[in-house]
């Protein structure tokens, strides 16, 4: 077969190309419709001149008519996770018909056009794994299962940020709850508000993107002016999201510190080093993110870095978070047994002890960011069951990690829910008070404009100031005492009987306060 090897703003394809429009469009073949592609293609599209493959439009480019029994190429259209500067080719047989799939059959259809070498390494990994050796239906199902988890995704995504941004303002608010622990709590929850919000966003962005700038092959054509079509910028806030990723995960692993030195490790729990943790938790991260940028930046020409996870340079970032999640591991399964220790020189029963063990390492997976496990999993490719509970899972237990953070360790907590409790018992007070007030008022304006000839007497008026704020004074002491028989003794019945190394709640936020 002789081989034409061909790109259009060259001359020889053994067709006249001999207008600049041609070339010029030749430079960018990407076209929506076919109705485009043949107006742009012109007398190209059909020639007479011996036997020729018609020219046609594949769904993704537009391809000129081509002389029998030659390869025609074409520069790789400029979408997500291809190489344009690559070629893309197709075959036309000696009959002047388009190769299909199969080699050696042609069709007079559009045929099969060749993106395998447009593909990057780490793209046509995804493809090959995913979407390789499937029929239509197959990879429309596979697409409709990302698609449906994606949403699912950004909408626990957005839960998680208000539950996240509510925590963090309440630590913030309540003077009671400021304390070690909730200081580390607190920088936790702006970590993660941060790397949720940027996920949103760029979530967000792609479906903006193929929804104002079009689709092309179902990807993004790259004709918006979203952030995901606008080079260096969508770099940029990758490299924050996987900041912040790493931000989050070193918080974690502060988290997993101090509980283990108050729990395990009696002879460190005096007051933390804050500069310690604040360099681990928000300095080192820079650094990892900056190792993994600079040889990425240099390597990766793929616009946005689409499928950088699948390159093995992701474990500069992702092999020190793996590395903080064995760590917890071993300082949950540490505390697990400092706990069940002090279980059993209480006088507890065994049920009680397996349940509040069993409890404790329930309630500490997510802090720990242990979830995160079962995300750095390989799913099976090749299975669409195994496929649609991982993709339905890690999209799960990544969109709901903020909530179910800031439900166990803010909602539930105790001191918490004691703190929220005093103010609105303090405002219903008032509030009660005011209208007392305001009764009583009317009350003895009332009263004296019953007196002799309409004029109030001169005692009642100073009587009736004296009794509003005596009143007023009343109820504050009398809801001072329903709130202390509300909320009755700090009882610590619903903790496990230890010793004094553990004596608060799960979150510990009795300690000293700062």
């Amino acid at each position: 077969m002789n081989e034409t090897k061909t790109i259009f703003s060259e001359s020889q394809i053994n067709v006249n190309l001999s207008t600049t429009t041609e070339f010029s469009m030749f430079r960018a073949p990407v076209l929506r419709t076919a109705e485009a592609c043949f107006k742009a293609l012109g007398p190209l599209a059909h020639m007479t001149d011996g036997s020729y493959c018609r020219g046609v439009w594949d769904t993704v480019m537009c391809w000129p008519a081509a002389k029998a029994g030659s390869v025609i190429r074409l520069p790789c259209p400029p979408l997500p996770g291809l190489i344009k500067e690559n070629k893309a080719y197709k075959i036309c047989g000696p009959s002047g018909l388009w190769e299909t799939r199969e080699k050696g059959v042609f069709t007079n259809d559009i045929g099969y056009t060749h993106y395998t070498e447009c593909y990057s390494k780490e793209a046509l990994e995804t493809y090959m794994k995913y979407l390789g050796n499937k029929t239509l239906a197959e990879k429309e199902f596979i697409k409709d299962i990302i698609t449906t988890s994606r949403t699912l995704e950004i909408v626990g995504l957005c839960i998680s940020l208000i539950t996240t941004i509510i925590s963090l303002f309440i630590f913030w608010y309540f003077s009671t709850l400021k304390c070690h622990r909730t200081r580390i709590h607190k920088n936790l929850f702006v970590a993660m508000i941060v790397q949720i919000s940027m996920r949103i966003i760029l979530y967000v962005d792609q479906l903006v993107a193929r929804e104002t700038g079009g689709k092309i092959a179902g990807a993004a054509s790259g004709d918006s002016n979203t952030i995901y079509d606008t080079p260096i910028f969508c770099e940029i806030l990758y490299s924050l999201l996987e900041y912040t990723k790493t931000v989050k995960f070193m918080w974690m692993f502060v988290e997993g510190i101090y509980l283990h030195n108050m729990i395990a490790v009696s002879v460190f729990s005096g007051k933390p080093n804050y500069v310690i943790f604040y360099t681990i938790g928000w300095g080192f991260p820079v650094l990892l993110t900056v190792a993994w940028v600079i040889p990425m930046a240099r390597i990766n020409t793929i616009r946005c870095w689409f499928g950088y996870y699948m390159n093995p340079l992701i474990w500069i970032i992702e092999g020190p978070r793996a590395a903080v999640m064995a760590v917890n591991l071993f300082f949950l399964l540490n505390i697990i047994r400092v706990l069940v220790m002090k279980l059993r020189e209480s006088e507890t029963n065994e049920a009680d002890k397996l349940r509040k063990a069993v409890k404790a390492a329930i309630v500490l997976l997510p802090l720990l960011g242990l979830t995160n496990f079962v995300i750095m999993l390989e799913p099976d490719g090749h299975d669409w069951v195994k496929f649609s509970v991982y993709s339905f899972s890690t999209s799960f237990l990544n969109a709901s990690e903020g909530f179910f953070i800031s439900l166990l360790y803010c909602f539930l907590n105790g001191e918490v829910q004691n703190a929220l409790r005093r103010l609105v018992i303090r405002h219903t007070a008032y509030y009660a008070t005011d209208i007392s007030a305001a009764a009583w008022r009317v009350n003895t304006t009332k009263k004296s404009n019953q007196t002799v000839n309409g004029e109030p007497s001169e005692s009642e008026v100073p009587h009736s100031r004296f009794s509003v704020i005596f009143k007023a004074r009343h109820s504050r002491r009398q809801s001072s005492r329903d709130l202390g028989s509300v909320l009755g003794p700090r009882s610590m019945s619903d903790v496990p009987d230890l010793p004094d190394i553990v004596t608060c709640r799960t979150d510990l936020m009795c300690e000293e306060k700062v």
